[in-house]
């Protein structure tokens, strides 16, 4: 078992913003891979399912996401599942807009969501960075994270998050290398 959780915040008024795009891909592989229904567990939204021979728990914290490891450190108590089960999706300023990256610990770039889920669980869980771009200057991050994205930018967001559910099947198996080149290409295409 396997728990992808989902950075973000809850409410409509969010849903659009930057800051959410880890919700956005974890309801995207939910939708692909035709995970089960919505349940309100762990302090958030769950989704279960399956993506080839391995069962996935979908998370999306309904903490807010300066809490975020509170939900996730709850669900892998009550799985009784380590860190090396966990992969978190977020927004990255540090790259540009719509890479993907993964990584397996690494620091925390002021990212509250990140901060919280390494207080809780220590820092060697499973990242997978989507990028956002930063807006140049330091004191238009917080604008920037919380904006929503642009008219000219769904289309690119679209297929982003459709290549990486697309693709999710190499992640559950630990093929980070190839999911990235293959999220890659197919954002080319």
């Amino acid at each position: 078992m396997q728990i992808w959780a989902g950075l973000g915040n809850p409410g409509a008024q969010h849903a659009m913003q930057r800051h959410n795009v880890g919700f956005m891909a974890v309801d995207a592989i939910a939708e692909v891979h035709g995970f089960g229904a919505v349940k309100k567990q762990f302090q958030g939204w769950t989704q279960e399912g399956r993506i080839g021979p391995a069962k996935i728990l979908l998370l999306k914290p309904a903490t807010y996401m300066n809490e975020s490891g509170r939900s996730i450190a709850e669900a892998l108590r009550f799985y009784k599942l380590g860190v090396e089960a966990l992969t978190v999706f977020h927004d990255e300023l540090d790259l540009a807009p719509f890479k993907v990256k993964v990584r397996v610990g690494g620091g925390l770039a002021g990212h509250n969501g990140l901060r919280s889920t390494d207080q809780h669980l220590g820092p060697d869980f499973r990242r997978v960075r989507l990028g956002i771009g930063h807006p140049g200057h330091k004191d238009r991050v917080t604008g920037h994270v919380l904006g929503n994205y642009a008219k000219a930018e769904i289309d690119p967001l679209s297929d982003m998050l459709g290549a990486i559910a697309a693709e999710a099947p190499l992640l559950a198996a630990g093929d980070h290398t190839r999911f990235m080149n293959d999220v890659a290409l197919r954002m080319q295409g």
